[in-house]
Formats: structure tokens, C-alpha cells, sequence
């Protein structure tokens, strides 16, 4: 049961009741949100009422013991102390080592900073424990592998972008800066190469390329220009780097100290201490302060170690992210050109696609401006009016919320594209329907159970269920949870649900119905069929099958459901239709082939863009078109890019063609656009590698050791495996590959004469002498 909680922010409180909402479909849920949002305090306040509820035993895990300690003491202020034992906050290694000694068995499983719930330390909890809820909490649900988290998690609930958290006032606004794209040190970071165990930058060759006296002093004086007086984490790349950072800071009077893994607790929490009460201005970290850390007044951020990785990108900036009373902004200082990988912290980020291991979570994971918020860099001069050489001013937080509150107005101005969204009626307590500020729907509705695009699932006043369009009109009629009929969806009734408990969009446009029982169902909304079963979504270049146990079901008008136990890997897609094996091919069906066995050869078909039904495919031309045959028996020739085309039948009426007549015809037709196409590509190719050997006229031979090839300035384009070559005439050469055996090559190494000859001759036309034994010579026209 879901409680209201008036110590949460109104996020917060959004975002506890759609977790409970999902809980209610999903046993293991993931909520995103950024860093600095309270994602700690909405923790404490979901395990309080998991336990007012059915809940009896909460285990909080985090991966790092620095991180119990600030779990503990925010649940504690939540009024739920660790001697009562409802509540135990562990590290995933405590309870690795101490698992075997726990005999109580947990409710709810929450995974603090859960996108490291992939490793395999955290593989136990699903294992052992399958009845628990798993809540997973994370700002960065990504991963640099690109591996997604749906194995483990069931859904993702994300929250507000970061631009809209600092829109709102509940984070702050940042001044960015960067080194330039042509910088000294721009060039050293992408002179790294190596990469790591994890995919990332290898820590001991950014430690060599780094960790130097000059680049060292270059983010001191990019401290003292930016953030002078100010208060500010650096991330650094090693301990070794992390210390000399400090050193030199503070041998310029910026007081600094340096935390890294090795640093014990005591003394660590002594120098957080004296830097949250400004004793310290600066703390110089490796990987320590990426998450949990909490220090509001932090205001500046430095980067000084690169990466490939979104989610640590996005943890460090973060740091520096939260509102404090007299903080203003925040000053980002990129030392390594990250924003020009990953783009300004308040860019929208495709979380789900990241969730479900549809988009790494890496620097190849995105267009580079493209999706968010991107302004051009400033430029920056200094007081001779000359362009500085190292850095430039990305982004000020004047423009940064004037980008934000002009992408909002904009938004608002268009709203056909605004999300669509209920609102209640105090006095009816009725719910309507608004995009942006213009009202769609006056409230009618008891209740809104969920909104997908333009669809919307309530219950109706006479307390039905339903599916209604954006402007209030039905789109399913099911009568008591059945189905009764689907018409067009032109405004005409297509959906109404009976009495359910209740309704909930999926992806995919699938719709999860809960009846009063407490069963569910899942309708299919583009066919309005059910299964008791949920579908799985397989998609197939743009063809889309249901798997719903072992069987996979098409998503066209008439139905058709595969063979029991096939697997989706037997599924194919050939450019324009879907090939599924099914050796239940009607009898009636004629082959273009008669030699081609029914068994394997005859399949079911979908065609790309036809959504009438599933066909037979009788047979595929010379020049890759198909001929299938619908379940009425007519035969149709499908061709990619163009609409099944009508041919045959197997009961003709008189004067029309029969289905032998029309495939010879098709058969003649299909071979001679097949051989044109070959010319076709044969002439093209031809002409490419033409315009290749222009391109290396100038390639000459060179000698690596006792053999020859050819090169063009530094690029090898022959390599050196013959014994003599002569230099080019023209676009060929001659060649000896064995004393005395000499043939002729073009530029790019193909062969067209094979070496067998005493001696060769190239003219500038292309003729060429071969000199069989002396005195006897082939002359031949290249």
C-alpha cells in the first residue's frame, strides 16, 4: 500500500509512487536519478513503507564500506535504527564473506549504486534469494561494456533530465570549461591507447602520459583562473598522480590533501571533515569521491583523469551538482576534453536504451551533439585581445539556464508534442486529461492508471476499465474482460476493458490487464488479441513477432501462431521478409520449383509493410523476389521495396492465367533482371577499382629486406614478398617471383599475368611483351 510521505520532494514523492505502482507488475525494479537529487532519502523513506506494509526484514547493500555508514545514518533519521533489525545495511563484500552466518531471509533487496549490480558478487542475491524484491538505485544505469541490466531488473523507472532538475532549482547551475580541441593536452589524452580490464583508458599509461611536471602545473593554473578561493574535488588518475596534485597546490599556498584507497578511515573522515568546514580548499581523489559523497558547498569541479565511461563522467561532474545555500554555481573545470565526448552534463540521455543493452554506455554511445542541450563554446580572449591557446569557456550558468528556460518555452509553444498528462478535479475528484496547459479531456475519470504516447488506461465513471485516445475517445472494447470486438481507431470505439483491477502500458504497445482475481493478461494493442501469458517483443528489421512461452505469434490481422519450441535464431530476415520454419504447409501450396522439399525449403512469411497476415512461400527467383500464397490459396509476387503483386489462384476462373503459366513467365522475367543486375555490379566494380588505381599512380616499389612490394608515401600497398619488382608503367608493373619468372600486376596488387615468363615489356597503352624463351614472344592487351 502506498503512503504519502511529506518529507520528500515532489519528485521524490512522484517518483515512490510510480515504484510502487511498478512493484505492483514487477518483482526487481531499477530508479534512476542523477546525482545529487536524493536518491539516498527517497531510499530510506520506500524501505519505511515497505515495512508499514507486508514487508518484515530490508537489506540495503552498497558496494563500498565508506557508503554503509551514510546509508545508516540516513535510514536512521528516517526512524528506523539498525538495533531494530527490520534493517540491516551491509557492503556486497561483508556479505559475501559473512552470507553462510545470516539464517534470516529478506523481504526487499536494495542495491545502492546498483550499476554495479552486474558483477558477479552481486549474482548471489538473485540466486538465493528469488522471493525478494530487488530495488536497484543508480544515476547512470549504463555500462562501458555495453551490457544491459535486464537479466537482473524487470523495468526502469527514470526521473526528471538534469536539465530539468536545474531548471526547477533542485540542482545547480555550472560554468563549464575545457581544453581546447587542438590543445598540447588534448593531444596527449588522445595519444592513449591501452585500455584496461573494463574497457577504460589503462590507469598505468594515462599515469605515464600525465603524471608530468608541466601537465600538473597546467591544472594548477586552471585552478587559480577559475575557481580562485573557491572550495573543489579533482579527480586524479592514480595515487602517485593524486599525491604530486596536492603537493604542488599546496606548494601554492591552495591548501590540498590527497585521499586515494590506501588512506586509512579515520584519517579520511577527519580530512573530509576539515574540508567540509573549509580547513581543507581542496581534496584530490582517485575513484573515492565518484559516488555517495555528499558535500553540498563543493564549488568546483576539476577533471584530470580521462575516460570512456558516461556513468563515471556523469558521477564526478555530479559532485558538484548539489544545491547549497550559498553556492551559486558550480564551476567544471575539464582538464581532459570530456564534454567533447560526452557533451555538457545537462544533456537527456537515453536511459533505457542503456538499461537494456541497447546503447553503450561509452563515448560511442551517442551523436555528439545531437539528443541535448549544446550550445557553442565562448571565445575566449585575454587582456591583449588574443585568442587564448589552452582553454576555452564552454558554457556560463547565465546561458546555461537561458538555454534551459528557452528549450522549456519551446517545448510549451508545441503542444502537439507535449507530454500528455492527468490532472484531478478537487471537487469531483474526477481526473482529466492536459498536454502542456491546453486541457483535452475535462475530468470523467475515477482513475488514471497509466499514460503510453496517446493512449491512456482509466476507469470510467461506471467503474469499467479502458483505454481511451488523448481527446477522451475509446479505442478497445473488451466487456468485462473479454473481448467483443476492434474497429479502426479514426476515433471510433476500439477498446473498453470490464471491471479490472487494473491496467498498465508495457513497451512495445503491449497492455498488462489485472483483474479483480489478481490474474493478468496482456493485450496486444496493435491486434487486440490477449495471451494469459507476457509476449516478448522480437523485432526482426522492422518485422515484429510475440514470443509467448514456446510458441511466437504475428502481429497481423489474422492470426497465425508458429511450431511449439522453436527457437528465434531459426528466424530470418532477408531484406524484405521473415522467413519462420514451419513444416505445416498446406498441401494446396504450389512450388515455383518442383524439386524443392517441402520440409525445408517451404516456410511461413512475413513481409516488411504488409500487416494482412502471415503467407507460404513457395519458392524465391533468380533475382531474389519471392512468391507466397495467403491462407485463400492466391499466389502473389513480392519484390523488395514494392507491394505484393497478385498473379495466380489456385481455383482460376476461366481465361484467367493458372499458377504454372504465371511463374515461367516470372522465372524468364527474374533472369534477365538477375543477369543485369550482375552486369550492373560487375561494371561498378570494375569502375571502383579503376578510380583506385588512379588514386595510387604514384606508388612505387621498395625493398624490405631480400623482398619487394609497393608503397605510396608511407601507406604500403603491396607488401614485400616478391623477389624483383620494376617500377610502375602506367597502372601496372612487372613482377618476378622467382629468378627468371616474371609476370605482371596492377598497382593494387592483383595479379594479370601470371609469372612464367623469361622477360616482360609494359607500354604505356597497356600492351605487354612476354618473352617466352628468346626469340619467341606473346604480345597480349591488358
Amino acid at each position: 500500500m502506498y503512503y504519502p510521505n511529506d518529507t520528500l520532494r515532489d519528485y521524490q514523492q512522484e517518483m515512490k509512487l510510480r515504484l510502487f505502482e511498478e512493484w505492483e507488475f514487477h518483482r526487481n525494479v531499477m530508479v534512476q536519478m542523477p546525482t545529487g537529487t536524493g536518491k539516498t532519502h527517497l531510499l530510506a523513506a520506500i524501505v519505511r513503507e515497505f515495512l508499514r506494509g507486508s514487508g518484515s526484514r530490508v537489506w540495503i547493500v552498497a558496494h563500498r564500506r565508506e557508503l554503509v555508514d551514510q546509508i545508516e545514518e540516513t535510514v536512521s533519521r528516517h526512524g528506523m535504527s539498525k538495533e531494530d533489525g527490520r534493517v540491516r545495511v551491509m557492503s556486497i563484500q561483508w556479505l559475501s564473506r559473512n552470507r553462510k552466518d545470516m539464517y534470516e531471509e529478506p523481504d526487499l533487496i536494495v542495491i545502492d549504486e546498483a550499476h554495479h549490480a552486474l558483477a558477479e558478487t552481486y549474482r548471489i542475491l538473485w540466486e538465493k534469494y528469488p522471493e525478494a524484491r530487488k530495488l536497484g538505485m543508480t544515476a547512470t544505469p549504463c555500462r562501458l561494456n555495453g551490457k544491459g541490466f535486464t537479466d537482473l531488473f524487470d523495468s526502469l523507472i527514470t526521473s526528471w533530465t538534469v536539465a530539468e532538475f536545474i531548471g526547477q532549482g533542485w540542482l545547480s547551475s555550472f560554468d563549464y570549461v575545457s581544453i581546447r580541441a587542438n590543445s598540447k593536452e588534448q593531444r596527449l589524452i588522445d595519444s592513449l591507447k591501452k585500455r584496461g580490464a573494463d574497457g577504460d583508458y589503462q590507469v598505468k599509461e594515462m599515469n605515464e602520459v600525465l603524471n608530468r611536471e608541466t601537465s600538473i602545473g597546467r591544472l594548477y593554473e586552471s585552478v587559480e583562473r577559475y575557481a580562485h578561493g573557491k572550495k573543489g574535488i579533482v579527480y586524479a588518475v592514480s595515487i602517485a598522480h593524486a599525491r604530486r596534485i596536492a603537493a604542488c597546490y599546496s606548494a601554492h599556498g591552495l591548501e590540498s590533501v590527497a585521499i586515494d584507497s590506501r588512506t586509512p578511515a579515520s584519517e579520511r573522515k577527519e580530512l573530509v571533515d576539515d574540508f567540509r568546514r573549509g580547513k581543507v580548499k581542496v581534496l584530490v581523489n582517485v575513484d573515492i569521491f565518484s559516488e555517495g559523497f555528499d558535500c553540498p558547498d563543493v564549488e568546483f569541479v576539476q577533471l584530470a583523469r580521462p575516460t570512456l565511461s558516461l556513468a563515471k563522467y556523469l558521477q564526478q561532474v555530479g559532485r558538484g551538482l548539489r544545491r547549497s545555500a550559498n553556492k551559486e554555481s558550480c564551476m567544471l573545470i575539464d582538464n581532459v576534453g570530456l564534454y567533447r565526448i560526452f557533451g555538457l552534463p545537462a544533456r537527456n540521455h537515453d536511459w533505457a536504451a542503456m538499461f537494456e543493452g541497447r546503447m553503450i554506455g561509452n563515448a560511442l554511445s551517442r551523436a555528439r551533439t545531437e539528443g541535448g542541450l549544446y550550445l557553442p563554446a565562448l571565445s575566449l580572449t585575454d587582456s591583449g585581445g588574443q585568442e587564448e591557446e589552452v582553454w576555452e569557456i564552454v558554457m556560463t550558468h547565465d546561458r546555461l539556464l537561458e538555454a534551459i528556460r528557452n528549450r522549456e518555452e519551446a517545448e510549451e509553444g508545441k503542444e502537439s508534442q507535449a507530454a500528455l498528462k492527468s490532472y484531478p478535479d478537487r471537487r469531483s475528484s474526477l481526473w482529466g486529461l492536459k498536454r502542456g496547459n491546453k486541457i483535452t479531456v475535462s475530468p470523467r475519470y475515477l482513475q488514471v492508471f497509466d499514460i503510453q504516447g496517446n493512449r491512456v488506461a482509466v476507469r470510467l465513471k461506471d467503474g469499467q476499465a479502458g483505454v481511451v485516445s488523448a481527446s477522451g475517445e475509446p479505442e478497445v472494447i473488451l466487456g468485462y474482460c473479454r473481448r467483443l470486438r476492434v474497429v479502426s481507431a479514426s476515433g471510433e470505439p476500439e477498446v473498453i476493458l470490464g471491471y479490472c483491477r487494473r491496467l498498465k502500458f508495457l513497451k512495445e504497445e503491449l497492455l498488462a490487464v489485472t483483474d479483480n482475481a489478481g490474474t493478468v493478461s496482456y493485450m496486444d494493442m496493435k491486434t487486440g488479441r490477449t495471451y494469459r501469458e507476457k509476449p516478448v517483443v522480437f523485432s526482426y528489421g522492422g518485422v515484429e513477432l510475440l514470443r509467448v512461452g514456446e510458441t511466437f505469434h504475428s502481429r497481423t490481422k489474422k492470426a497465425y501462431a508458429s511450431m511449439n519450441g522453436l527457437h528465434k535464431d531459426s528466424i530470418c530476415f532477408y531484406e524484405y521478409y521473415l522467413k519462420i520454419p514451419d513444416y505445416r504447409v498446406p498441401k494446396s501450396c504450389k512450388l515455383v520449383d518442383s524439386v524443392w522439399s517441402t520440409v525445408f525449403d517451404v516456410f511461413a512469411c512475413l513481409l516488411a509493410g504488409d500487416d494482412e497476415e502471415v503467407y507460404w512461400c513457395c519458392g524465391r527467383l533468380a533475382d531474389r523476389s519471392i512468391v507466397v500464397m495467403d491462407g485463400a490459396g492466391r499466389y502473389y509476387h513480392v519484390e523488395k521495396g514494392k507491394r505484393k503483386r497478385y498473379i495466380a489462384t489456385n481455383l482460376p476462373r476461366p481465361g484467367e492465367q493458372d499458377f504454372d503459366t504465371a511463374v515461367k513467365k516470372l522465372k524468364e522475367e527474374a533472369g534477365q533482371r538477375a543477369e543485369e543486375t550482375n552486369r550492373q555490379k560487375r561494371r561498378n566494380e570494375e569502375a571502383k577499382r579503376r578510380k583506385r588505381l588512379e588514386e595510387i599512380r604514384d606508388a612505387l616499389p621498395y625493398r624490405m629486406g631480400m623482398k619487394w612490394g609497393l608503397k605510396l608515401g608511407e601507406r604500403i600497398i603491396v607488401p614485400p614478398k616478391y623477389r624483383k619488382i620494376l617500377p610502375p608503367v602506367g597502372v601496372y608493373c612487372a613482377f618476378e617471383e622467382s629468378a627468371c619468372r616474371w609476370g605482371v600486376m596492377a598497382l593494387d596488387g592483383k595479379v594479370m599475368v601470371e609469372a612464367c615468363y623469361q622477360k616482360v615489356d609494359i607500354e604505356n597503352n597497356g600492351t605487354v611483351h612476354l618473352t617466352i624463351i628468346p626469340g619467341k614472344v606473346k604480345t597480349v592487351k591488358l
